[in-house]
Protein backbone atom coordinates (compact mmCIF):
# COMPACT_ATOMS: atom_id res chain seq x y z
CA UNK A 1 0.00 0.00 0.00
CA UNK A 2 1.61 3.79 -0.90
CA UNK A 3 2.62 5.43 1.92
CA UNK A 4 0.39 8.91 2.68
CA UNK A 5 1.74 12.07 3.63
CA UNK A 6 0.09 13.53 6.51
CA UNK A 7 -0.95 17.03 5.03
CA UNK A 8 -2.39 19.96 7.87
CA UNK A 9 -5.34 22.07 8.09
CA UNK A 10 -4.04 25.49 6.74
CA UNK A 11 -5.37 28.40 9.25
CA UNK A 12 -8.48 28.98 8.34
CA UNK A 13 -10.10 25.24 8.00
CA UNK A 14 -8.37 24.59 11.65
CA UNK A 15 -10.51 27.71 13.13
CA UNK A 16 -13.34 26.45 11.63
CA UNK A 17 -12.98 22.78 12.33
CA UNK A 18 -11.80 23.99 15.83
CA UNK A 19 -14.72 25.58 16.16
CA UNK A 20 -17.40 23.33 14.81
CA UNK A 21 -16.28 20.81 16.91
CA UNK A 22 -16.84 23.30 20.11
CA UNK A 23 -20.37 24.52 18.53
CA UNK A 24 -21.19 20.60 18.72
CA UNK A 25 -20.30 20.27 22.40
CA UNK A 26 -21.67 23.04 23.75
CA UNK A 27 -25.06 21.98 21.72
CA UNK A 28 -24.94 18.71 22.89
CA UNK A 29 -23.87 19.83 26.70
CA UNK A 30 -26.89 22.38 26.66
CA UNK A 31 -29.23 19.29 25.37
CA UNK A 32 -27.98 17.33 28.11
CA UNK A 33 -27.84 19.97 31.14
CA UNK A 34 -29.67 23.11 29.43
CA UNK A 35 -29.25 25.50 32.64
CA UNK A 36 -25.50 24.77 33.17
CA UNK A 37 -23.75 27.95 33.68
CA UNK A 38 -20.63 26.80 32.42
CA UNK A 39 -21.73 25.78 29.46
CA UNK A 40 -23.57 29.30 28.85
CA UNK A 41 -20.45 30.85 30.20
CA UNK A 42 -18.69 28.87 27.51
CA UNK A 43 -21.01 29.55 24.60
CA UNK A 44 -20.74 33.10 25.53
CA UNK A 45 -17.05 33.76 25.49
CA UNK A 46 -16.77 32.27 21.98
CA UNK A 47 -19.42 34.37 20.94
CA UNK A 48 -17.85 37.15 22.42
CA UNK A 49 -14.40 36.55 21.68
CA UNK A 50 -13.92 33.85 18.34
CA UNK A 51 -16.83 34.00 16.63
CA UNK A 52 -16.48 36.72 14.61
CA UNK A 53 -12.79 35.85 13.33
CA UNK A 54 -14.25 32.03 12.99
CA UNK A 55 -17.32 33.66 10.66
CA UNK A 56 -14.34 35.69 8.73
CA UNK A 57 -12.39 32.29 8.33
CA UNK A 58 -16.14 30.28 6.94
CA UNK A 59 -16.31 33.06 4.50
CA UNK A 60 -12.96 32.78 3.08
CA UNK A 61 -13.27 29.04 3.01
CA UNK A 62 -16.68 29.32 0.80
CA UNK A 63 -15.60 31.60 -1.36
CA UNK A 64 -12.79 28.96 -2.67
CA UNK A 65 -13.67 27.64 -6.16
CA UNK A 66 -14.55 24.07 -6.81
CA UNK A 67 -11.69 23.18 -8.21
CA UNK A 68 -9.58 24.47 -5.71
CA UNK A 69 -11.90 22.50 -3.22
CA UNK A 70 -11.94 19.34 -4.78
CA UNK A 71 -7.98 19.73 -4.73
CA UNK A 72 -7.74 20.32 -1.13
CA UNK A 73 -10.03 17.18 -0.96
CA UNK A 74 -7.70 15.13 -2.28
CA UNK A 75 -4.65 16.39 -0.82
CA UNK A 76 -6.46 15.81 2.87
CA UNK A 77 -7.59 12.73 1.86
CA UNK A 78 -4.17 11.69 0.16
CA UNK A 79 -5.81 10.45 -2.75
CA UNK A 80 -7.72 11.52 -6.11
CA UNK A 81 -10.91 9.45 -6.51
CA UNK A 82 -12.11 11.77 -9.08
CA UNK A 83 -10.59 12.31 -12.62
CA UNK A 84 -10.43 15.58 -13.75
CA UNK A 85 -13.55 17.08 -15.13
CA UNK A 86 -15.20 14.35 -13.58
CA UNK A 87 -18.70 15.84 -11.61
Amino acid sequence: MPSRTKTGLDEDEERVTRAQRLLIGLGAALVHTPFDTATHDRLRSFLTDDADEVLTSLEALRRRPEAELRARIAELCGHNLLAEGAA
